[in-house]
């Protein structure tokens, strides 16, 4: 069988025995949200298999206070991007100090939990690494055979993730995600809306995602809040600073009142937000992500994006609508061809998964 194409399917194998016992790890996952916090179970494995290494996570650098408060992490490097990578600009004058601070690093072992993106591959094999172990596509050659292994092309993204780790013959530590809360985000969420202690409970609409195409349209997000808030429920919108119009068009549309807190949270406020919420409703995006790690229910509608990937473990928490279309997974900002994956999903369809998540009649 051909090593590069085995999968997380089998049993882990014995780590190769190149591989010694690595000291210094470099861990290279430069991506957004919720694909970071689908990369926790890989993690939690590496940190199982070499629990006395040092453990540093190299991401953009919005991820530096997630990865402060994981314990699987030691210690974070900002990335400063790559020319095609979309995840951010790159900042082309900070590359050559990037490199050279890599270089100096002298890890044992660098691993490339990016994905499938074969363009940061030869970048990270300028790093200096003594070994570098990850993904390639299906078209690109892998610099060594035993650690590397073909990007799966089905599964969740955490089980994708985790076929390096299988590969490496690391044991897994569970599958769930990671979004560690304190007890002062809560207090800094009663700070910022005082009224969440109070015994109505409330449902948490979050209507916003990076891309326009990844976005169910803002009359559907309000006419549902409307049905939300006529049984009962306090709806509350929520969002980053700037989506801040976006839920001002939700709000706007509604008739029935709404909380919007959009703007007024940060990453752990807004974690202790979804946690107290009797469900999100939100696009596939990574507050999604966010409420699989707390266990909040969910109702996901994906537009645009590749439904299976996001795949929860638990379909019964998280529930994922989506509308098939050929051109799934969209690669454009904008839709050219009308926007069928979001507009063909109806308010009454994602209404009524809402009714079976709160458990309420029509």
């Amino acid at each position: 069988m051909d090593t590069l194409a085995s999968l997380s399917t089998t049993p882990p194998r014995p780590a190769p025995p190149g591989i010694g016992r690595p000291r210094r790890i470099g861990i290279f996952r430069a991506r957004k949200l919720g694909d970071l916090l689908c990369a926790t179970p890989a993690l939690r494995a590496i940190a199982a298999a070499w629990p006395g290494a040092e453990r540093v996570l190299i991401g953009l650098p919005w991820a530096r206070p997630l990865a402060e408060r994981w314990p699987t992490v030691d210690r974070f490097i900002e990335f400063p991007g790559w020319p095609g990578l979309p995840e951010c600009p790159p900042e082309l004058g900070a590359l050559p100090a990037f490199l050279q601070a890599m270089q100096a690093e002298r890890f044992d072992l660098l691993l490339q939990l990016h994905g499938s993106d074969g363009r940061v591959n030869p970048l990270l094999a300028a790093c200096g690494a003594m070994q570098l172990a990850g993904f390639a596509a299906a078209d690109e050659a892998v610099l060594d055979p035993a650690l590397g292994v073909r990007w799966p092309e089905q599964g969740s993204q955490a089980e994708r993730l985790l076929a390096l780790t299988d590969h490496l013959g690391l044991p897994r530590a569970g599958t769930a995600l990671d979004f560690p809360l304190r007890g002062a985000d809560r207090d800094a969420l009663r700070r910022c809306w005082p009224a969440v202690d109070e015994p109505q409970p409330y449902v948490c609409v979050h209507p916003g995602a990076r891309l326009p195409t990844r976005r169910w349209p803002v009359a559907s997000f309000a006419a549902l809040a409307d049905r939300i808030a006529a049984r009962g429920w306090r709806v509350v919108l929520a969002g980053s600073a700037a989506e801040t119009r976006l839920t001002d068009a939700v709000r706007d549309a509604m008739q029935q009142p709404a909380v919007d807190l959009a703007g007024r949270t940060d990453l752990w406020t807004l974690g202790a937000l979804i946690q107290r919420a009797a469900l999100l409703v939100c696009n596939d995006t990574g507050v999604s992500h966010i409420a699989a790690a707390l266990d909040t229910p969910s109702v996901i509608v994906s537009c645009g994006a590749d439904a299976a990937r996001l795949a929860p473990a638990d379909a019964r928490r998280q529930v994922v609508l989506w509308q098939p279309a050929a051109c799934r997974p969209c690669q454009h900002a904008h839709c050219p061809v009308g926007h069928g994956c979001a507009t063909g999903l109806a308010v009454p369809v994602v209404d009524r998964a809402v009714r079976q998540q709160l458990g309420v009649a029509a």
